[in-house]
């Protein structure tokens, strides 16, 4: 992998993390597309993650602040119960993603095929919300749990991670600005615990990459990540998410098509 393949997936990884289009799927469109035939890709793949989940914390940092803050007080509170309601949605990828680790590795192989029937699915899923009528309510334990399953459905390359719990709490009625900020904060936990049990466990020993390629695919991944997250707050907002349904459901079929 040279410079300027780690830039544009970086770039892919930043856009696509936050916008409901699959970044995983993207990105094994983006490996099959610049012809990409690394097997040991995971620092890589660490590296953007990590750079995406920095720019969450950067959007989010009054947030995150206050959440702290008030979580060191020892005593129960609103952000205590939403740090409660945020490691509870967590609950069923930590599970999956202990248990059927291999299974999951096994799907990242750039089937096209594969990756287009689930952006398709992404696209069904975003169509949905457009049917949905009225919105408001509080984010509770049962729909956070609720969230937390669609979440792990994402590990599935094309399955959209945002888009999936974003249009989950918008179908269980949840508050549209509610929805965007659990949605990229809840992310926050399991990539970051997977981050630290790989490196604990010395996944990436035998990964082959460069430090250049590393830095500017970090450098793009956080920038663009940026721009995406704050972004897609204001596209959750206004409701408007059948754009990126058509969008996936066009890269879908071209990918089935293409395979």
């Amino acid at each position: 992998m040279n410079a300027l393949q780690a830039l544009l997936l970086g770039i892919i990884q930043g856009l696509t993390e936050f916008l409901p289009v699959s970044s995983s799927g993207h990105l094994e469109i983006g490996h099959a597309l610049l012809n990409i035939k690394e097997e040991n890709n995971l620092l890589f793949v660490l590296d953007v993650h990590v750079a995406t989940v920095l720019s969450t914390i950067v959007v989010f940092r009054k947030d995150i602040g206050t959440l702290c803050r008030d979580l060191f007080k020892f005593e129960k509170n609103e952000s205590t119960i939403y740090v409660a309601k945020l490691l509870f949605s967590s609950i069923p990828i930590v599970i999956v993603g202990l248990l059927f680790k291999e299974e999951i590795e096994s799907f990242f192989t750039g089937n096209l095929f594969f990756v287009g029937c689930m952006l398709l699915l992404t696209a069904c899923l975003l169509t949905l919300t457009t049917f949905v009528k009225g919105s408001g309510k509080e984010i509770t334990f049962p729909k956070a749990f609720l969230i937390g399953i669609a979440q792990t459905c994402a590990v599935l390359p094309g399955i959209s991670r945002s888009g999936a719990t974003i249009a989950t709490g918008l179908l269980l009625k949840a508050k549209k600005e509610d929805i965007a900020r659990f949605s990229f904060l809840m992310v926050l936990i399991p990539i970051l615990g997977a981050a630290v049990i790989d490196i604990y466990h010395g996944e990436f020993n035998s990964a082959q990459v460069d430090s250049i390629p590393l830095i500017v695919g970090f450098f793009g991944a956080f920038i663009s990540g940026l721009l995406a997250c704050s972004l897609m707050i204001k596209i959750v907002k206004r409701g408007k998410l059948i754009y990126f349904a058509i969008y996936c459901a066009l890269i879908g079929l071209i990918a089935i098509f293409a395979a």
